[in-house]
């Protein structure tokens, strides 16, 4: 996956792409509609920054700030000031650059 416009992509199908690795994955299950299994994926990741990141994302796009200002914290990441729509592709741009799938 080498690009945004790839991964965007990528969503028509039915599952992620084999080479996405889990806070990819989760922000894919996320665009396809998914909540609950982008959210167990990061659950299941909990502690990699990167996971962390996409869980405070999840919350976010939930209403839930509190629960997601954790996760931010976490991951290192300050609280975002533009909307889910644009911090998803932020996310997801930045994971693909660091070679996360």
């Amino acid at each position: 996956m080498a690009t945004i416009d790839e991964f965007c992509g990528s969503t028509s199908e039915t599952v992620p792409p084999a080479d996405l690795g889990p806070a990819l994955q989760a922000l894919w299950w996320e665009r396809k509609g998914d909540w609950d299994q982008a959210h167990d994926i990061v659950q299941r990741h909990e502690g990699a920054p990167d996971c962390d990141w996409v869980h405070g994302y999840l919350h976010r796009q939930e209403g839930d700030m509190t629960n997601a200002g954790g996760w931010y914290r976490r991951a290192g990441q300050p609280l975002p000031i533009v909307p889910p729509p644009e911090e998803w592709r932020l996310i997801a741009t930045a994971l693909l650059s660091q070679g996360q799938g």
